[in-house]
């Protein structure tokens, strides 16, 4: 299997690199940089403008906005996206319930929501864990029951990313409970204005605001809203969760992250010889280049084989992609701390309401917060523990 570029490919990663360069506004570009969330108007911000290219959902068929583009262009504007750096159009939208509505989603909710998904009119978030339902998803008790043309819905979801900024969230919801419990779950878009919704924020270890916690009080859900068949809502989440599992490799975050470690450990000194050439450190920065060398290649395989592979049918690589991508970010984040060193120690959130300056280089500041904020790449997405049984299961045949 060659796995180089061809001179097409590396033509359109020039085109792609410098769209990049000249479309990114500056302030969002630096904020990107400096390790910064990016804005929830930042993001709409940049999705309009990818959606005025033409590049919103570059992986969606072409009647609701795709490029056409081959799986291994795909694969080449996620990565110079994330290396620029860029933010990531709106995961929750683009890559999850977006291709579940136009995968088994009937025309009328393709016409409703899927141009809304791609200019980013509709911030979504995802209805998926509950309490005692994360990685054992199937386990889950919020209910959906049937009451004329609505499903009256109650319960709770917890984790959900961003939900203080969205207007609609999907969730996996209980429709039969007399069957095996992943034969009784349906995939429901529900409105986040419906009355009964309560969202309630949590505070993340890293000091910030990012998951919630989602109640659910006999909230009164259109029946137009379920999406695809009743009790059938497992099926279109393992689509959807192999999806994610893909993204969540990271490749070009990564890479980015090695290049400023790169440049940040050349200033850095210990004593008269910058930590870059310390050979401690240079044996750590070069183990973690190796491994994401090694996942870059294992990515390539699988974009190479996506083209032959059943519309639809997820791919259990997805799960190898998923552990080692969640690895080695975290080992990127551990990376920085080393250059970082004891100016991490009195990290601060970047909304934590003090009026003092950090105690250290600029760059220094966002350091510990991603460190933290980072150990939860290894169990979103369905934790690294359970991606070893679906690859034993699936790839293994044990």
């Amino acid at each position: 299997m060659d796995l180089r570029f061809t001179d097409d490919e590396l033509a359109f990663r020039d085109e792609v690199r410098a769209f990049f360069r000249s479309a990114l506004p500056d302030s969002i570009r630096r904020k990107m940089i400096d390790g910064h969330h990016p804005s929830k108007e930042d993001l709409v911000t940049w999705s309009r403008i990818l959606n005025a290219k033409g590049w919103a959902v570059p992986h969606w068929p072409v009647e609701w906005g795709g490029t056409g583009w081959s799986p291994v262009k795909q694969y080449i504007f996620r990565e110079e996206l994330q290396k620029t750096p860029a933010p990531e159009p709106l995961a929750f939208g683009v890559n999850m319930v977006g291709p579940v509505i136009y995968t088994f989603g009937n025309d009328e909710q393709k016409r409703r929501f899927l141009p809304r998904i791609a200019n980013l009119d509709d911030w979504w978030c995802q209805g998926f864990s509950e309490p005692g339902a994360g990685s054992d998803l199937a386990s889950l008790k919020m209910t959906a029951k049937r009451d004329g043309d609505y499903y009256i819905v109650n319960g709770q979801k917890t984790w959900t990313t961003l939900a203080q900024h969205a207007d609609w969230i999907f969730c996996l919801v209980r429709t039969d409970s007399s069957v095996k419990k992943q034969e009784g779950i349906s995939f429901l878009l529900v409105d986040m204005k419906t009355p009964g919704v309560t969202v309630r924020p949590i505070q993340t270890i890293d000091g910030d605001h990012e998951v919630n916690e989602v109640f659910f009080d006999d909230v009164h859900v259109p029946v137009e809203n379920l999406v695809g068949k009743e009790n059938k809502g497992w099926d279109y989440a393992k689509f959807l969760l192999s999806n994610e599992r893909v993204g969540i490799a990271r490749i070009g975050i990564s890479k980015a992250r090695l290049q400023r470690v790169r440049e940040l450990a050349s200033l850095e000194r210990i004593g008269d010889v910058p930590l870059i050439e310390t050979p401690r450190f240079r044996e750590k920065l070069t183990a973690v280049e190796i491994d994401l060398k090694a996942l870059e290649m294992t990515q390539l395989r699988v974009v190479a084989a996506e083209s032959r592979r059943e519309k639809g049918k997820p791919d259990p690589a997805s799960s190898i992609l998923k552990i080692k991508g969640s690895e080695i970010q975290q080992a990127t984040t551990e990376l920085l701390m080393e250059v970082v060193g004891p100016f991490a120690l009195p990290y601060q959130p970047e909304e934590d309401g003090r009026n003092e300056p950090f105690d250290g280089p600029d760059w220094a500041s966002t350091a510990a917060p991603t460190y933290f904020n980072w150990r939860k790449v290894s169990i979103y997405g369905g934790s690294n523990e359970i991606q070893k049984n679906i690859i034993a299961k699936a790839i293994l045949g044990f």
